[in-house]
């Protein structure tokens, strides 16, 4: 970890750490933390925008690649809408209004599950997997050129451990019931 004012990162390492995982009462953000939070939204919502654009040309939208890209992962192609939802991390309602989209563009198919008249199944289409497919190729070659080539190996495994660190606090703070 570096500071920009160029400090001792041993020091900023040291205090960083001394938070990690505790959740003291009224502690507000830095204006380091604050500024680094900024940037990561700035980040997201850009590479968000890049990727989009790159998706419109296949006349696919985000999402319609977020659902097509957990279809395609399962087996059968098939999900529960439930399990969709759950592995996309969207509300069922959002969900089951894109699916209708998608479905009237023949992207996917909703097909009731005969054991449970609240459920349903959505299964991708050939012309869903064939969408994804040709989406794929530049997708991929987005990732490489506006992610992993502007980063270092050393970089990739330091986010990568970030991410990692973020994903297990809030696994802990979910299992405690902390929505936060």
């Amino acid at each position: 970890m570096s500071t920009k004012s160029g400090g001792n990162t041993m020091a900023a390492h040291s205090t960083a750490n001394d938070h990690r995982g505790h959740h003291p009462a009224r502690r507000s953000p830095t204006g380091t933390e604050l500024a680094t939070w900024r940037r990561l939204l700035d980040t997201t919502a850009e590479l968000r925008r890049r990727m989009a654009t790159v998706l419109s040309a296949s006349n696919l939208s985000g999402q319609d690649y977020e659902v097509l890209l957990a279809l395609s992962e399962a087996d059968r192609r098939v999900l529960r809408s439930s399990e969709l939802a759950g592995a996309i991390n969207w509300e069922r309602s959002r969900l089951s209004h894109h699916i209708g989209r998608m479905e009237k563009r023949g992207l996917v198919r909703r097909e009731e599950c005969l054991t449970d008249n609240r459920g349903a199944f959505v299964q991708l289409t050939d012309a869903g997997a064939d969408a994804f497919r040709r989406a794929s190729v530049p997708q991929l070659q987005a990732v490489k050129e506006h992610f992993s080539d502007a980063l270092t190996p050393s970089q990739l495994e330091n986010l990568a451990d970030i991410l990692d660190s973020l994903h297990q606090h809030f696994e802990a703070n979910s299992s405690k019931g902390d929505p936060r």
